[in-house]
Order: structure tokens, then C-alpha cells, then sequence
């Protein structure tokens, strides 16, 4: 297999670039631009910050991730991955616990490309993928109900948690604003209505436009961005960390959760982009510039961003096929900003509203999730909807912690169901009805009275160490053997079991003898001296192998 290079994509094309396909990457970053404007400002909104904090991820992040990048055509920026547990940050611990938290998953990031980790984020169960997905879909669906039918709430309530969303929503759901709810179904069915007929602009755009004409034109009383934030204009700024031990702690693991949820969407996005144009990402340099785009990111006022898989595509079908597509995205959203953001105030809240509804539709996978809910064994279903409910209910990283948790201890549960140990069984070859006894008899090993043969089936480990235990031996028997030609691994837990048989063997006066031992098992029996204490003559190749120096043992 080619070796994953840890060197930007973009210094390996733009060796051959033409002139054909800068013309081609600029168009495509411009359009790709026109579709990150609105999406980049409504996610914003929905993570707790201002508008403009949007486009200062999409324009720094997308920017560094571009140039850095691993991947031919990955567009990165705010995503609604992060929303929620971006929300969360900054209403516990404000904006300086957000950017500490981003640092580190930053730091974290870089480490796993530096140490060529990329590849162990496809031991990610899928079942937790679609789960925390599906589960932050929900909540920013519920995070806009209040603004899509224009709901006021009474000073001082607290909105968090999405349980004290859907509370709030209950209690105040007398005070719903018919004009915000119908700017918001004319909004959202424009969303839905225009794609069908027109592909190349952006049904988002129409959607912003269509909404602030319905606002100024028709006078319509309704809550637009510049009544409830001020809009800044200018360049991102930088913002120079606060450092402190507490602060460090107290964002490591909000921090871990956004280097792993960046990593994911990142790496899937890049997969993704693999597949519709037969090219293959650098996962690795992927994860160091996603590091990088993060840090610089929140440095100069943003939050955390990912590779977003709608851009990306978007990119893709507009003739994108270098990170030049990526950079002149980022350019572009600047003088956007520098020149057009007062403008963005003008929008109304339920135009934000139903854009980040179809987000959360076109994001929430309900097909594969109920697909899984009826084909998975039921251990993946349980991992799947505890990870759609934690999410749901407590946040983003109490849901892959535990999904992580409970995925692993059912794979422990269901490997050590698959492993066992039996017994040969002895018949008498006098019988004449040998051969129904035993349908395989023509294999059938000769072995003398005074030894026993065990075959070991499935990996060792601690999940199953007791397993062993299974193993007996008679007051005749002189000779014991194991067979592991089907166990393809063994761990420090069971070579501690084999130990304690080894030494129950030497008081009883048993020859212990292993045969057909494989890489793993027998490297690890070798390292922990095993293999001398038992003597290197005692383990074979293969069963005929054993059984002759078991018979060699006389009775």
C-alpha cells in the first residue's frame, strides 16, 4: 500500500497547473463562496456567536485548511456539527473557554497527523457516527423553532440545554408571531422549490433575498440579524489566548470532543471527495491542517470548523479539482465581508431559521438510521439510539463518551462469545458405527490414553480469560495439548491464564505442549518469557507434530 504522505496537497498539483483550471477553480470558489455566506452566518447564529464569527472561520479556517490541506478539493468552515457543543461552550464558559477548548483540539489534531493516526478514525463505530449525527440534528432543529415562529421569551430564561429549549418552547408558545411564521414557510419552501428548477444559484441566497424583500417591502413586523447583534464589518482581528492551569483543565474535554468530531466529519468528507473524482487524500496532512485551520481560527475571532461535505460537493460539481478552488472561496467571503456584512443585519431571523431546518433535514440521516434500527444486530441499536439520546438529552460529549464506551464493552462481549475451548472427543476405533459417530472420521488422529487435545477457537483476551478454566485432565493423563491455530491473538490478561496452566500442569506432573501457535500470540508468549519457561521444544507446528511428542511422553 502507498504510503500516506504528510505534504500538502497543494504543492503536489500545482506542479502541472494550467491556465484552463485556475479559470475553473476561481469560478467554482466564487460560487462555492455564494453558498458559504448564508450558511456560514446562520451556523454562526446557531453556535451562540455573532454573524460575523461565521465568516471569520470560513475565511481563516477555510483558508490555512485549503493551503495545508491533504485533500484536492475539501471546502472547510463552520459546520453544524459543531452548533451545538460550540453553543454550550460559550454559554458555561464564554468565548475564552471556547477558544482554550480549540487550541487544544488543535494541538490534538496536529499530534495525530504528525504520528500518522489518521487511519484509527475508521475504528469509529458507524452506529455513533449516525447516532451523534441524527442527535445534532435534532437539536438545532429545536434551537430554531423559537426564532421560526418568533417566539419571545421572558427575561432571564435559560435556554442551554435542549431540554430547557423545548420547555421554553411549551410555556411560550401563546406568544408565536404569525408574520415571522409565514416569512419562515415562504422562506422554507423556497429552499425546498427552487433546486428543483434552478441548480446553479444557490437556493439559500434567494432564500435570504426573499425574505428581506418580504420584511422591508411589506413592512412585516419580524426580528432581523442587525435587532438582535451588532454587525462588525471589519477584518478579523487576532485575539491573543488567555492562559491559565483551571482553564486548561476545565477545556480538555471539550476540546478532545472537537478534535475527534473534527476529525471525523474532516476525514469522511475527504473520503467522500475520493469518491467523486477518483483521487485518494492525504489523511494524515488532513488532520494537521484541520489543526491549524482551528487554531487560527478561533486566534482571529472564529470558531471551530470542519470540512463541510456540502461545500465540498458543491465545489466538485462546479469543475473544483485543486485547494486554489478552497483559497479564492476564502478570498472572496472577505471582500464579502469588508464591503457587503452591514447588509447581512437586514436578515430576518426566520429566513435563518428554515435554512439551518434544511441543515438539520439534509444532516440528520434519517434513512441509514432507520435502516440500522431494522437490519443491525441489536448491541449496534443500543450503541446507535444511546448515542441519539445522550446527544439529544446532555450534549455531544457525554454522547461519545459513553457511545464509545458501551460499542467497545458489546464488541469485548461479542468476541468473547466467539471464542472457546473444547475438548477432542475420543471414540473407540473398534466401532463399527464409526462413521456415523463422526462424519469427518477419516481425519481422525490416533492418540494414547495418557493425553488430552484442547483446540482454542477465537481471540484470548480478557474478556474471556476464564475460558480456560474449561480445561481438565485425568489422573491418567500425562500429556496435555493446546492447539491455537485459530487464535489470531492474544493478550496480556490471557497470558496470565496460560501461566497459571502451565503451573497447575508442572504440580500434576502434565507435559504441556503447544501446537500451531500464530505471529501475535507467539511474539507476545516469547516476550513475556513464556516460551523458555515452557521450553521451546514444546511447541509444534502442527497437530501431528504435537501429538508425536505427546506419545513420546509415556504414561
Amino acid at each position: 500500500m502507498k504510503k500516506d504522505k504528510i505534504k500538502p496537497m497543494l504543492f503536489s498539483v500545482i506542479k502541472n497547473y494550467s491556465a484552463k483550471q485556475l479559470t475553473t477553480d476561481v469560478i467554482s470558489g466564487i460560487i462555492v463562496a455564494i453558498i458559504a455566506l448564508p450558511l456560514s452566518i446562520a451556523l454562526a447564529l446557531a453556535s451562540g456567536v455573532g454573524p460575523e464569527e461565521g465568516l471569520y472561520t470560513a475565511i481563516v479556517a477555510g483558508f490555512i485548511i485549503s493551503f495545508l490541506g491533504g485533500s484536492r478539493v475539501q471546502i472547510a468552515g463552520p459546520t453544524a456539527a459543531f452548533a451545538t457543543i460550540v453553543a454550550g461552550i460559550v454559554a458555561t464558559s464564554g468565548m475564552e473557554g471556547l477558544m482554550m477548548a480549540t487550541i487544544i483540539a488543535g494541538i490534538l489534531l496536529i499530534l495525530m497527523g504528525v504520528l500518522r493516526l489518521g487511519s484509527l478514525i475508521k475504528f469509529i463505530p458507524y452506529t455513533i457516527t449516525t447516532g451523534f449525527t441524527a442527535g445534532i440534528a435534532v437539536t438545532i432543529l429545536i434551537g430554531q423553532i423559537k426564532d421560526f415562529l418568533g417566539l419571545t421569551y421572558p427575561k432571564g430564561t435559560v435556554t442551554i440545554e435542549t431540554t430547557e429549549k423545548v420547555e421554553a418552547i411549551i410555556q411560550n408558545i401563546s406568544t408565536i408571531n404569525v408574520q415571522a411564521l409565514i416569512v419562515g414557510l415562504v422562506c422554507l419552501a423556497v429552499l425546498i422549490i427552487w433546486p428543483k428548477f434552478f441548480e446553479k444559484i444557490p437556493a439559500s441566497l434567494i432564500a435570504v433575498i426573499v425574505g428581506i424583500v418580504m420584511v422591508k417591502v411589506l413592512g412585516m413586523k419580524v426580528n432581523t440579524i442587525g435587532d438582535l447583534y451588532t454587525i462588525n464589518g471589519g477584518l478579523p482581528k487576532f485575539h491573543a489566548p488567555v492562559f491559565s492551569w483551571k482553564l486548561v483543565r476545565g477545556s480538555f474535554s471539550n476540546g478532545f470532543t472537537i478534535a475527534i468530531l473534527a476529525a471525523i466529519e474532516s476525514l469522511l468528507s475527504a473520503v467522500v471527495a475520493d469518491g467523486m473524482i477518483g483521487s485518494h487524500h492525504r489523511s494524515n496532512m488532513e488532520l494537521i491542517a484541520q489543526g491549524c485551520g482551528n487554531i487560527g481560527s478561533v486566534l482571529f475571532g472564529g470558531i471551530p470548523a470542519t470540512g463541510a461535505i456540502a461545500r465540498t460537493a458543491a465545489n466538485i460539481k462546479n469543475g473544483g479539482r485543486t485547494p486554489i478552488a478552497g483559497i479564492v472561496h476564502s478570498i472572496v467571503l472577505c471582500l464579502v465581508l469588508v464591503v457587503l456584512m452591514p447588509y447581512a443585519a437586514l436578515i430576518p431571523m426566520p429566513t435563518i431559521a428554515a435554512i439551518l431546518f434544511q441543515v438539520a433535514y439534509n444532516m440528520c440521516q434519517w434513512r441509514p438510521f432507520t435502516h440500522l434500527c431494522k437490519t443491525a444486530p441489536k448491541s449496534d441499536i443500543i450503541v446507535l439510539v444511546t448515542t441519539f439520546v445522550l446527544t439529544v438529552v446532555f450534549d455531544l460529549v457525554v454522547a461519545i463518551e459513553v457511545g464509545m464506551v458501551l460499542a467497545c464493552l458489546l464488541f469485548m462481549k461479542r468476541m468473547s462469545e466467539e471464542t472457546s475451548v473444547r475438548g477432542w472427543t475420543y471414540v473407540d476405533p473398534d466401532d463399527a458405527d464409526l462413521e456415523k459417530q463422526d462424519p469427518d472420521s477419516i481425519d481422525l488422529k490416533v492418540i494414547p490414553k495418557h493425553v488430552r487435545v484442547y483446540e482454542i477457537n477465537g481471540p484470548m483476551f480478557f474478556g474471556d480469560a476464564d475460558a480456560l478454566a474449561n480445561i481438565t485432565t485425568k489422573e491418567f493423563t500425562k500429556c496435555l495439548v493446546i492447539r491455537m491455530r485459530s487464535v489470531p491473538a492474544l493478550d496480556a490478561t490471557a497470558m496470565r491464564s496460560l501461566e497459571m496452566l502451565y503451573d497447575d500442569c508442572k504440580s500434576k506432573g502434565v507435559r504441556l505442549i503447544f501446537s500451531h501457535v500464530n505471529e501475535q500470540p507467539m511474539r507476545t508468549m516469547e516476550k513475556d518469557g513464556f516460551v523458555e519457561k515452557v521450553g521451546r521444544e514444546n511447541f509444534a507446528a502442527h497437530i501431528d507434530e504435537a501429538l508425536e511428542k505427546a506419545a513420546e511422553q509415556k504414561a
